[in-house]
């Protein structure tokens, strides 16, 4: 097949790119390297036969419908978004018009260029916060952050085109998702990358929050499966089923790394805080689906990449992220009596 992944330089387009050309697809990436884009994720593929990669934003109409048009793609796989909470405090516009516009841009240029799939890479923060329980795909959404309400709006406008002009539409809903080249402004880099330099790690609140862990291998081989699987028009939960809280997690990457939790560092909770999140992943299962990666192991190899790939965090933590974990966390960590020195460089 003639893949298109959106986003294909980012944390999770990077890993799903790779594993769609293991698997014998051609894969075009299109994206916009905005700032948590870097092509040095897919660096190893690079010059790969069946791989291409197109310098262009999703929300270019006239650029889109060349591509899918002229390529001739069979399926769409949009990773490209907008993802992080706290950045969509700070600038809920951009979120608006990447996870939303464009969204609806992508998905008119492929029902016209007759594109066969059409996958949405959605987030389990649609459902809001969940207190028992486990959401289901038929709950109703709702969205506490701009980031949430942005994916909701983008996902009730997939499921439209299913339902207005029959296009085979699919979209997966995933759970905190972790592993190598997430971007270092994401808890679990983040707090890693700090504690390797014996930084503060700002913990919101009272770390109570509770998220379901999912391995990013495991979350590629879920959007995968339901790629090719899923019955068009239906929505599908892919989580990790490792519910931990945030304390306890930044315990484990401090164990793992032999430092000490006096690294914690409590902060001010953030506007909004969903308390929990937990996905009923049962329809997924039922196509065939199935996590594979332990917590602890995921965990163990993650903290050891960025370990030993430091080149490649020092470089993002010296340039744009600066300013932005200044606007974050510095008063955060003023106010609760430390130095803002979260930033390598």
């Amino acid at each position: 097949m003639k893949i298109m992944v959106t986003g294909g330089a980012g944390f999770v387009g990077s890993h799903l790119v790779r594993r769609l050309l293991e698997r014998g697809e051609e894969v075009m990436n299109l994206d916009a390297l905005k700032y948590s884009g870097n092509l040095e994720n897919l660096q190893d593929v690079a010059n790969h036969p069946r791989y291409t990669f197109v310098h262009g934003d999703i929300c270019d109409a006239k650029l889109v419908a060349a591509l899918l048009r002229e390529r001739r793609i069979d399926g769409v796989i949009n990773c490209a978004a907008e993802t992080h909470v706290d950045r969509s405090i700070l600038d809920p516009g951009a979120f608006a018009q990447t996870d939303v516009i464009g969204t609806g841009v992508l998905l008119e240029a492929a029902r016209r260029a007759g594109v066969g799939r059409f996958l949405q890479v959605s987030t389990d923060e649609v459902y809001g916060s969940v207190e028992t329980g486990s959401s289901t795909e038929d709950d109703p959404l709702s969205p506490r952050s701009p980031y949430s309400a942005s994916k909701a709006g983008g996902d009730l406008l997939v499921l439209s085109y299913w339902t207005t002009y029959h296009f085979p539409v699919v979209l997966t809903r995933g759970s905190n998702t972790y592993g190598p080249n997430q971007y270092p402004e994401k808890f679990i880099p983040l707090f890693v990358t700090n504690a390797i330099d014996d930084q503060p790690l700002p913990l919101y609140g009272d770390g109570r929050n509770c998220r379901d862990w999912l391995s990013v291998y495991d979350h590629c081989a879920g959007i995968e499966h339901v790629f090719r699987h899923g019955a068009p028009g239906r929505l599908y939960n892919v989580g990790g089923g490792n519910e931990r809280e945030n304390i306890d997690v930044a315990r484990l990457i401090l164990q793992h790394l032999g430092k000490s939790n006096s690294l914690i560092r409590y902060v001010q909770d953030r506007p909004g805080h969903d308390r929990r999140y937990s996905v009923d992943c049962s329809r997924v299962r039922a196509l065939g689906w199935e996590p594979t990666v332990p917590f602890e192991e995921g965990i163990r190899s993650t903290v050891e990449w960025y370990r030993t790939h430091e080149s490649w965090w020092r470089t993002i933590k010296s340039g744009e992220f600066k300013a932005y974990y200044e606007q974050a966390y510095g008063h955060r960590l003023r106010e609760g009596g430390g130095e803002v020195k979260g930033v390598a460089g």
